[in-house]
């Protein structure tokens, strides 16, 4: 981006001592938002939340060390947006994986500093003959982020064309904890998941979550609150969803993750996906001139 579009950005939509747009590594444009409650980065490419500090706490959400941070490129960490599909697509091999909205850059739409003290970026994601190949719905996306002692993020999917289509989707977010192997994860008790690690195996979750290994479920027909035990960050990260029906648990573990480019050796150890999810049989079928939100909001509770 030129330096006069930058600074178009900050004199439209920057707020003196809140909002700064700059230019960060490998050239993503990242909205900076700082209020008495929080701080948080937002890349402009997939409307990606990178970090959101609640005043006086740790950083919650992690981004690897080793992240690739480059226009066009996935960047591992932050709440990438899985959209319209998540995971491989249905039928079309050669497609991304989950979809085209984290790897395209996204237009401000509006800036917000409310009267709670929090502080609202939204953004959109226009159509053009590139995402059409890939999503050839008229569709009008939006997202936007609140970011307070609350971090909300709400993924809106209205349809503005003639037919109704359907889409599976996601908010892929990444916690920061302090040891993925003493985190219990709780609220998906007597719930059945799909286990792709075991290829697919349908199963019930028996009691709290705990990982001991390469974890990556989807569990079904959860509309709840999840809540992660960090005994070693002394806190509870409390997830509540809206417009949600799937929850998706990752972590790819010590073999697999030191054989990602973009984590590395140990990484592991310092993360865990709990995603607010619509996937597999809980896809969403959004009628001609309908809409579907998607929200989910992140706080912490003492331990």
């Amino acid at each position: 981006m030129s330096t006069e579009a930058l600074a178009e950005l900050n004199a439209r939509f920057g707020i003196r001592g809140r909002v700064t747009f700059t230019q960060a590594a490998g050239g993503l444009i990242v909205a900076a938002v700082r209020n008495a409650q929080a701080t948080a980065r937002i890349a402009l490419q997939g409307a990606q939340v990178l970090d959101w500090t609640p005043a006086g706490a740790r950083p919650v959400i992690w981004v690897s060390p080793a992240a690739m941070q480059a226009p066009g490129k996935p960047l591992r960490g932050g709440v990438p947006v899985c959209w319209p599909w998540f995971g491989p697509h249905a039928t079309e091999a050669g497609f991304p994986a989950h979809g085209l909205a984290r790897t395209q850059c996204w237009e401000m739409a509006q800036v917000q500093q409310l009267s709670d003290g929090s502080t609202t970026l939204s953004l959109r994601l226009s159509q053009d003959a590139n995402t059409r190949l890939l999503w050839p719905h008229d569709t009008e996306l939006l997202l936007l982020a609140n970011i307070g002692r609350h971090l909300r993020i709400d993924l809106l999917t209205r349809n503005t064309g003639d037919e109704a289509f359907t889409l599976t989707q996601a908010l892929h977010s990444y916690f920061a904890v302090s040891d993925v192997r003493e985190v219990v994860v709780r609220g998906l008790e007597g719930l059945p998941y799909i286990d792709k690690v075991a290829g697919g195996a349908r199963r019930v979750q028996s009691g709290p979550l705990t990982l001991s290994d390469e974890t990556d479920r989807i569990y079904l027909d959860h509309g709840g609150e999840c809540v992660i035990d960090d005994p070693g960050l002394r806190r509870r990260i409390v997830i509540r969803r809206q417009g949600s029906r799937s929850t998706v648990v990752w972590n790819p573990w010590a073999e697999k993750s030191a054989a990602m480019a973009d984590m590395g050796e140990g990484v592991y150890r310092g993360m865990l996906c709990v995603e607010a999810a619509n996937a597999a049989e809980d896809a969403v079928v959004v009628a001609p001139g309908g809409e579907h939100r998607l929200q989910v909001s992140y706080r912490l509770a003492a331990w």
